[in-house]
């Protein structure tokens, strides 16, 4: 069992990489020219659709893009394979790897030109250039603290900092690292009268004994900006200062070639509505280091490995992703029969990747497999001579279905779904308590219960084992932190754990977010109930709320990423919760178990682990595990139509025997 289904994952390339065969062919971003260009496309972030680029400030930089379109059709990032030309030159200069840097103001018109002559060119206006304005110390501060390692876990970062200095964990408390960098040791790291000998100027610039070694170049832009930080006397900012709300990425995507590069460029959103181009201060790490490699400038390599690779983007506490696809490139042709959207989805998936799928599995492979799969139990030799014996063209659907009202279908599920959900004897006065969760986690699949129905009447669960057997759930999950967690984790694939110490140094989620959710469980109590080891979970009446621990501050229940909720002492705060987690606009939740599902009968989920579902662990097959979701919500939740489609279609009944390419 085990083999054939290591085996399907490469037959069934969608959810897998990277891969492994032929060199790509395909009409990609390519590591060599292989024909004439015909066009370069000259852009600069999310300025590519304006006529003229605009740098205000003498601190304004900006990141351009190139990219060649070939005769062949082929397209490949050219940023760092084009000569740049400015008139007039005295208004910005470019270096040879497209980042523009203002000089005065004025107007100027960028060339990049093609060894074979192709043109591009954009019109640069720099405006405000002498204009002299107040440093921020959390916009533009604190990013250099991050960029240089300084604030890592290794360093001064980790709890109780290094040598005497103590900053937040990647910047994630700016407040606090002021007053440690400013305020603290009556401000001996800053020389005000001459900002050069600064403590912290000369460790950075190991011009004094360093553990850290050399952090920041005297010549570079961040330690200038430093400098004239401290002579403006070290302001942190005004409250009216904008704050970042998020980053973006440019390009978001590629389809590659093997050992291809391409420059990314990456943009801060603020509140006020401007942008900031902040390539050079973000971080950027792959999700795969034997499939590529990034530099702090932001240009991503790839080695000689097909597949699929993220690239992580970090920048003050706000995360983008850059993929990219890198085909095997045979020809893919012959497809199996589209049953449904999931093989649309899939062999779409295919081509681009170039990698044609192995042959349909025969009957008694997928007899033997979607017994397994669906009951958990072989087909018995009856079983089986039935089915090979049936010529009728419905047969494998129908047996699907047959399995889908066995009882062993339940039974097998329930297994996985008690292990999720805790269900365990800690104790032997717990025997009643496990075995009627189960049944009641057993009864519900076998009745096919809508999953946000299974899922509600769990959260809300209140009363005895005897009178609500799903209330066992708070037996194992006693605490307010595991109750959040567990919750987040099973049915969001959001991991919160790290969240309630720091921000979250891979996702989004903050402290505010962690006990904001953990509200929801607040009025959770317990008293003793008449059966002998059994307890009475009851909501208590008294408005929800949570206290976020860093800030002492009391916080409402609010939803991941969501607006918090006003809710009175008749509240039950748990319902408040199973309503944002069932709602249309909440995608974490149908998107959750499908990966789960889809990982049961493939072996790995559309994201690794399965319970992780983070911004910055994609999925590999973003737009059919997004089709899946709508059409798991749009069936009612049905869990068992879920398992319909994914046996039905032409993707699951593939071989498992490899072909020459996968």
């Amino acid at each position: 069992m085990a083999s054939r289904i290591l085996a399907s994952l490469f037959a069934i390339v969608f959810v897998v990489a990277p891969l492994t065969g032929v060199a790509a062919n395909a009409k990609t971003s390519s590591g060599a020219a292989r024909s004439k260009v015909v066009a370069l496309d000259l852009a600069a972030g999310d300025a590519s659709s304006e006529a003229t680029l605009r740098l205000r400030g003498s601190d304004t930089r900006r990141q351009l893009l190139v990219t060649a379109e070939f005769e062949d059709g082929a397209t490949r990032d050219y940023t760092r394979f084009v000569k740049y030309e400015v008139k007039p030159a005295n208004v910005v200069k470019i270096d040879t790897n497209g980042f523009v840097t203002p000089t005065a103001d004025g107007t100027a018109t960028i060339t990049a030109k093609a060894r074979d002559g192709a043109i591009g060119t954009l019109t640069v206006k720099v405006e405000d250039f002498k204009t002299v304005t107040p440093i921020n110390f959390q916009n533009q501060i604190v990013p250099i603290f991050t960029k240089t390692g300084c604030n890592g876990g290794g360093c001064h970062g980790k709890s109780g900092g290094q040598n005497g200095f103590r900053l937040s964990l990647l910047g994630f408390e700016p407040a606090e690292d002021y007053e440690h960098l400013v305020k603290e040791a009556r401000g001996r790291r800053l020389f005000h009268a001459a900002p050069d000998r600064s403590l912290l100027l000369m460790k950075g610039a190991a011009t004094l004994p360093h553990g850290g070694g050399k952090r920041l170049d005297p010549d570079s832009d961040d330690y200038r900006l430093l400098v004239r930080w401290i002579t403006q006397g070290t302001p942190y900012g005004s409250t009216n200062d904008p704050v970042i709300d998020r980053i973006e990425v440019f390009p978001k995507e590629r389809t590659m070639a093997l050992g291809a590069e391409q420059q990314l460029a990456v943009m801060a959103h603020y509140s006020d509505g401007h942008t900031e181009d902040v390539t050079r201060s973000a971080l950027y790490e792959p999700n795969d280091k034997d499939m590529a490699k990034t530099e702090e400038t932001g240009l991503v390599k790839l080695y000689q490995q097909p597949g699929d690779v993220a690239v992580m983007i970090r920048y003050q506490a706000r995360v983008a992703v850059f993929r990219a696809t890198i085909p095997l490139g045979a020809t893919v042709t012959n497809l199996p029969i589209a049953r449904n959207f999931i093989d649309e989805l899939v062999f779409k998936k295919l081509k681009t990747i170039g990698m044609p799928p192995s042959e349909a599995a025969d009957d008694s492979t997928f007899l033997r497999r979607v017994t397994v799969d669906v009951a958990g139990r072989l087909p018995n030799a009856d079983e089986t001579k039935q089915f090979l014996a049936d010529s009728s063209a419905d047969k494998r659907e129908r047996w699907v279905e047959r399995l889908l009202e066995s009882p062993e279908y339940a039974d097998h599920f329930a297994n996985k779904w008690t292990s999720l959900l805790r269900n365990k004897r800690t104790d032997p006065k717990q025997t009643r308590m496990t075995y009627a969760f189960h049944g009641w986690v057993r009864d519900s699949l076998f009745e096919n219960r809508r999953y946000n129905d299974f899922v509600r009447e769990l959260l809300t669960a209140s009363g005895d084992v005897a009178q609500n057997p799903a209330v066992a759930w708070y037996r194992q999950a006693r605490e307010t932190t595991m109750q959040l967690e567990d919750t987040a984790q099973v049915f969001l694939g959001q991991r919160l754990k790290c969240a309630e110490c720091h921000h979250h140094p891979f996702e989004r989620w903050s402290q505010q977010d962690y006990y904001s959710f953990a509200a929801f469980f607040s009025q959770v109590s317990r008293k003793a109930s008449p059966q002998p080891g059994d307890e009475v979970v009851f909501a208590k009446r008294t408005v929800a709320s949570g206290t976020n621990k860093k800030t002492k501050q009391s916080v409402k229940p609010a939803g991941l990423g969501a607006t918090p909720v006003n809710l009175s002492a008749d509240d039950d705060a748990r319902q408040a919760l199973a309503d944002w987690m069932t709602g249309s606009e909440n995608r974490f939740f149908a998107r959750s178990l499908v990966n789960r599902y889809w990982k049961h009968f493939f072996n790995r989920g559309f994201v690794e682990p399965e319970d992780d579902m983070r911004d910055t662990n994609p999925a590999t097959n973003p737009e059919l595990l997004d089709a899946l979701a709508k059409s798991f919500a749009g069936s009612g939740y049905d869990l068992k139509q879920l398992v319909r489609a994914i046996c039905n279609s032409s993707t699951y009944q593939l071989s498992s025997i490899q072909n020459q390419h996968n």
